[in-house]
């Protein structure tokens, strides 16, 4: 029991003293250049399924 009770007063030192967290204007910076990434990714996902979706079209016409 003694271990757990080390461990966990171990850890809190660690997060209150030793981790270095970031300022709000770092967390926003960074959540934003995340948004702007994951829309340009789902734009060129959707762009290469448009693609594909297009070309399976027109095989599956040619067929008929």
């Amino acid at each position: 029991m003694k271990k757990i009770i080390n461990y966990v007063k171990d850890s809190y030192n660690e997060l209150v003293y030793k981790v270095s967290w970031p300022s709000r204007a770092e967390l926003t910076s960074s959540a934003v250049i995340v948004m702007i990434a994951s829309i340009i990714m789902a734009l060129i996902v959707w762009g290469i399924d448009s693609a594909f979706e297009s070309i399976v079209k027109l095989f599956y016409g040619l067929l008929n």
